[in-house]
């Protein structure tokens, strides 16, 4: 699903300005490759497979930001001008990244789209484009990751190698836990705000009852009808779902009215995030998602 029209950008001023002074393609004078990744979530997970061997720049990366208003800007151009490998989520979430990538006009770089490496498709016309929510897509971006990696800079492969086995041990253990929660609680009923978590919550056998016309409604920042708000609060107060899901990072009258309708009815709100979170990485972050999902589903 696209996301809202915010992520514009003019860019022919900031490709004059961007591109001042600095040549097309990877201009690392030091020879350090250059990551530059379209959120901290996947800046995390680069800097964790590549270690201090690498730069890598985040260009999404304030927690208490809307990802829905993110504009990019001079020093963003810049960044996608110099770099080596480039990682952006696809599947018309970060669109900035093609009007940058187009910009800078670097073309050496390699680019990593993640939509196109999970090999999801859109179902009934609609992707779910929150592809970070979903383990076995991010240990295929591990593995295109190193093999990158490996490629830009081979004397560091034994490192890279060494450091992706650690992390994709790590998104083994994640997939243990949702599979012993899907175990205890799979068919369940859940809601949610938007589709941000629903890789996880499908992964761990809950059944999402909110309909589409109002998660599609508040992600695109649409106005919600009368009849579809009635419809999902009513979830709540005929007690068809054990846990609500909301985006914290974007709010709005319909998501305040259906945060309010599950705390009447005693149903916990989970919150989930589209960046990464202060004070955590990748891994930690997915386990307090569990952790809060769990917790939930408990109660």
């Amino acid at each position: 699903m696209q996301k809202r029209s915010a992520f514009a950008l003019a860019v022919t001023a900031l490709t004059a300005l961007a591109l001042t002074g600095c040549s097309a393609g990877s201009s690392a004078d030091d020879g350090r490759v250059r990551v530059v990744a379209s959120t901290n979530v996947y800046g995390d997970i680069a800097s964790t497979i590549a270690g201090d061997a690498v730069e890598v720049t985040s260009l999404m990366s304030d927690p208490a930001q809307d990802p829905h208003s993110f504009e990019a800007n001079a020093q963003s151009q810049l960044a996608v001008s110099k770099a080596d490998i480039l990682i952006e989520n696809g599947g018309g979430y970060d669109g900035f990244m093609d009007t940058l990538r187009a910009g800078s006009k670097n073309t050496k770089a390699t680019v990593l789209n993640v939509v196109d490496l999970s090999g999801k498709k859109a179902q009934n016309g609609e992707l779910n484009e929150h592809v970070w929510y979903d383990f076995p897509t991010i240990q295929k971006l591990t593995t295109a990751l190193t093999d990158a990696l490996s490629k830009a800079d081979p004397a560091q492969k034994a490192t890279f190698t060494k450091n992706a086995d650690a992390f994709a041990g790590k998104l083994a253990a994640l997939q243990n836990r949702e599979a012993e929660l899907r175990s205890q609680y799979a068919g369940e009923g859940a809601a949610i705000t938007e589709p941000v978590p629903l890789y996880l919550l499908d992964a761990i056998g809950l059944v999402n009852k909110t309909p589409e016309k109002f998660s599609a409604a508040i992600e695109e920042g649409d106005d919600v009808s009368p009849l579809v708000l009635h419809e999902t609060l009513a979830l709540f107060s005929a007690h068809q779902v054990k846990l609500l899901a909301y985006n914290e990072q974007t709010s709005g009258p319909e998501t305040e009215r259906v945060l309010a309708a599950a705390k009447q009815a005693g149903v916990p709100a989970v919150p989930v995030t589209e960046t990464l979170p202060k004070g955590k990485d990748y891994v930690s972050w997915m386990n307090a998602n569990i952790d809060a999902v769990g917790a939930a589903l408990s109660k």
